[in-house]
């Protein structure tokens, strides 16, 4: 934390302390105008464990209010923000005199630190907001605001903030605090700071006992968003310092915009090195925004297209689902049960909490099994495209946080890293090659899907962190895939960690010439008359289009069951012990807040594709096989009929 500046002492600063004095009176009129409120609720604030409380303010209230000295906050934050701590103490002091309620039942508080938010005010744009890697010299000792992903947290540690000496010589007495720049380290005058006429050259100090003042510390690191990068491009990281009560209040994985002093630090000395300066940010204000995660702006003519799409089709809902699903990795020809999947996946179910506080999660798993060729990496490619925030990683592929998370030493402290499954908090993780994961993370991996967290117990670092992630892993079986052995076999994954993820597929690649004449038929004929194949409905769901949709349908719908997909859902399970999660998803993706018999029968069928449980309908054919109809809702009348049979919902006709 930067020292406060020097006041003026000889007569010839006479006009700066004034100056200084009616900055602080101003400054005290605002806090009182128009955080009277917040003020008041410091100095009755009663909690005897905080000893720093913080008040926040809007930027772009004290620039209307003061636009001079916003200006000189935003170049020299380090000379006038304690102006703004002072004019804060003062504000408490004249509340205080002037209520007989604060006087009886409060207390000035003794550290009251002043933090500036940004949001709405010219330090939001790009040229004081850049991104991690696009901050350069002309930052430093500004006032700017970063945003990012912690990817480390360090303990907190108390750090030495102010000490008094005395000279031993005329017994002057000065403060010093250590600069955060060379390693808290204090750096004492050449000679006595004394101003007396006589002057004093003695570089002989002695520290004045019980005049230490100590504060809270923590560092932790931040990356920038791989979704907001260009490809190619390699995501940076900054070291930022925060303290007092900015400590301890976010975890690795959290999205935050920090507001504070761009500074640098010396590099440690070695030996016929050159040290350089390493750029760090000292916090002065920090806002978690994982609740903004899966917020996209959708304008109300796209929410209106959508409501149109579906009153067009609305005797046809069958036919456009399917034309949403076609623009699903539209490169691969047919697939349909696993683009299917795939958009029930990312759109997701409801979360259920029951009675005793219980969680029952909402995101599905799915897992892709299949030879090589048969386009698992492109779903997973599309997918992350699709999701506002993802991580793809492979099981080796990941950092030495694996994963999960993993405790690290960094300049002689341990801290936390997080991994993939951290990272995508609120998102989706895409896992290719997910049978070589390492073994510490097939021991983790098992809390992070089911119960949505990952315990911790390392090197003195005990904690639990969030991982409310949609898993989309692929893999190669285990050479030669052979139908008669268990999947477990053929893949080398335990049968618990199968059983974490709701739909398993496998796409082998059959010898079918029939299959391979027309997929090389569709090849040559989206060559050659790619203008004609394309249909005019088919235009309208772009990548950026279906991003939108699958965002509005997450958030805008909680479907419920309805009596008759109660029914056959329950009749399912009792044949198959097998839950449908996947309905509440179907009903999202038809644009409807009700699961109904159709949604329920469509996530049967998609369930039924799964080699993981044992098939009650025959001739569903397998999913690399799968294409999409001509007739799509006078089949399913046929389907349903079937599925409803089998689960003894209806007798068969005479």
């Amino acid at each position: 934390m930067p020292p406060p500046p020097p006041q003026p002492t000889t007569t010839e600063e006479e006009d700066g302390e004034d100056a200084f004095t009616e900055e602080v009176l101003r400054l005290t009129a605002f806090f009182r105008k128009f955080y009277y409120n917040d003020i008041r609720d410091i100095i009755l604030d009663a909690d005897a464990s905080k000893l720093h409380f913080p008040l926040v303010i809007e930027f772009a209230e004290l620039m209307d209010s003061d636009p001079e000295f916003a200006g000189y906050l935003y170049s020299s934050p380090r000379d006038f923000l304690p102006i703004l701590d002072t004019a804060a103490q003062r504000a408490q002091s004249e509340m205080i005199k002037q209520s007989v309620d604060l006087k009886r039942e409060g207390k000035q508080k003794k550290f009251v630190h002043v933090r500036i938010d940004v949001s709405g005010s010219p330090l939001e744009f790009p040229e004081t907001s850049p991104s991690i890697g696009k901050v350069r010299v002309k930052h430093m000792m500004k006032l700017i605001t970063l945003k990012g992903t912690v990817i480390r947290s360090g303990g907190v540690k108390m750090i030495e903030f102010e000490r008094d000496y005395m000279c031993r010589k005329c017994k002057h007495r000065f403060s010093r605090c250590p600069e955060l720049e060379a390693g808290n380290r204090i750096n004492l005058p050449a000679s006595c700071p004394s101003t007396s006429s006589r002057g004093c050259v003695c570089s002989s100090f002695e520290v004045i006992e019980d005049t230490i003042t100590c504060h809270d510390y923590q560092e932790i690191k931040i990356q920038e968003n791989v979704q907001l990068l260009g490809v190619g491009s390699i995501p940076r990281s900054m070291p930022v310092i925060l303290m007092d009560d900015l400590v301890d209040i976010i975890k690795p994985g959290d999205d935050v915009i920090v507001t504070g002093i761009l500074s640098a630090k010396w590099s440690p000395d070695t030996k016929d090195v050159r040290s350089n300066l390493d750029p760090m940010l000292i916090a002065n204000y920090v806002r978690r925004t994982n609740e903004l995660k899966s917020d996209i702006e959708i304008p109300r003519e796209t929410i209106e297209d959508f409501e149109h799409f579906w009153k067009e089709h609305e005797y046809t809902p069958l036919e456009g689902r399917n034309l949403i699903l076609r623009s699903i990795c539209p490169q691969i020809f047919g697939l349909f049960t696993v683009k299917l999947a795939v958009a029930l996946t990312l759109i997701g179910g409801v979360q259920h909490v029951d009675a005793s506080g219980t969680k029952i999660r909402g995101e599905p798993h799915m897992l892709l099994v299949g030879d090589p060729g048969t386009g698992k990496s492109q779903f997973l490619k599309f997918a992350a495209k699709l999701s506002n925030r993802s991580v793809i990683t492979t099981g080796l592929g990941s950092t030495s946080a694996g994963l999960t998370v993993t405790a690290v030493k960094d300049g002689g402290e341990w801290m936390l890293e997080a991994g993939a499954l951290v990272l995508a908090d609120g998102g989706l993780c895409c896992i290719d090659e997910f049978d070589s994961m390492r073994e510490h993370d097939r021991t983790t991996i098992h809390e992070a899907m089911e119960q949505q967290t990952i315990s911790i117990a390392k090197a003195g670092l005990v904690t639990t962190l969030s991982s409310r992630t949609t898993v989309f892993g692929a893999t190669n079986p285990k050479g030669q895939y052979d139908p008669d052995e268990s999947l477990s076999v053929n893949t080398t994954l335990s049968g618990p960690l199968l059983s974490r993820f709701d739909i398993v597929l496998v796409l082998l690649d059959t010898n079918n010439p029939e299959w391979d004449k027309i997929v090389s038929s569709h090849i040559l004929n989206e060559n050659f008359d790619k203008k004609d194949k394309i249909n005019v409905s088919e235009v309208k769901w772009t990548l950026s289009q279906l991003r939108r949709y699958i965002n509005y349908v997450k958030n805008q719908f909680k479907p419920v069951l309805t009596k008759k997909a109660e029914i056959v859902i329950s009749s399912y399970y009792q044949l198959q012990r097998k839950s449908g999660t996947h309905n509440a998803a179907h009903a999202r993706l038809m644009f409807r807040n009700e699961v109904i018999q159709l949604d329920a029968i469509a996530a049967i069928l998609c369930i039924e594709s799964s080699t993981t449980t044992s098939p009650i309908v025959d001739n569903i054919g397998d999913a690399l096989h799968s294409n999409f109809t001509n007739n799509p809702d006078e089949i399913y009348k046929k389907q349903e009929k079937k599925i409803l049979k089998k689960l003894g919902l209806i007798e068969d006709s005479p």
